[in-house]
């Protein structure tokens, strides 16, 4: 086996991040039975910290045993999402592999799917600034075990929400998306392993983050 064939054949882990929340979310599996993770409430040492702690936890591993990176988009925190994505932009630079924006409320909603149900809808929403809410629908197939997206993330009042509800024409399971979203750093990482078990292979340069308003200029 060629030095370059036992590189390629060895790289066999991903790493996740979600620091859309004051909390860090760490996760990495080799999808073969090896998967661990971890959350910390950094709360404002986040961008101060996030460094240390991937270093730290991805050991045993190396950065090199990487084949690609998820990272939360968004929505949620405008400095801890910016903090996340321009992390997972730089690793994925510096790697030279792919880099999986992934949708906050799409991973709340593969946490909540069961995949043994044969069809199910979920309408997520969030808390957003400015009396509005962060809202998407999504519904789990399992004949293809994907989430679709039927309604993409948006920023909308709660009166234009209730109404997009009222006028929805199937049955849906709702999910307020408040407290404790790092723990869907797995799900980050299931989301974006299924991209890439599809082929697809996006560059560090096309993770963007999802903010959905502006921050409150002062």
């Amino acid at each position: 086996m060629t030095t370059e064939l036992k590189h390629l054949t060895t790289k066999k882990y991903a790493l996740a991040l979600h620091t859309s929340t004051p909390e860090l979310g760490l996760a990495i599996s080799n999808f073969a039975g090896d998967t661990r993770a971890q959350i910390w409430n950094l709360g404002r040492d986040l961008s101060s910290l996030v460094h240390q702690y991937l270093i730290e936890f991805i050991k045993p591993q190396t950065w090199a045993d990487l084949s690609f990176i998820a990272v939360a988009k968004g929505p949620g925190g405008f400095t801890g999402t910016r903090i996340g994505v321009v992390t997972a932009r730089t690793l994925g630079q510096q790697l030279d592999i792919p880099v999986f924006a992934i949708s906050t409320l799409a991973a709340v909603a593969w946490s909540e799917a069961d995949k043994s149900q044969n069809l199910k809808t979920f309408a997520v929403e969030m808390p957003a600034q400015r009396g509005q809410i962060f809202a998407a629908i999504y519904q789990f197939e399992s004949d293809t075990s994907k989430l679709k997206v039927c309604l993409p993330d948006r920023v909308l009042t709660p009166e234009a929400w209730q109404e997009t509800l009222a006028n929805w024409n199937t049955d849906y399971q709702l999910i307020q998306a408040q407290s404790g979203l790092a723990a869907t750093v797995t799900s980050i990482l299931e989301l974006a392993n299924l991209d890439w078990q599809e082929g697809k292979c996006p560059n560090w340069s096309e993770a963007l983050p999802y903010y959905g308003q502006h921050p409150v200029e002062v």
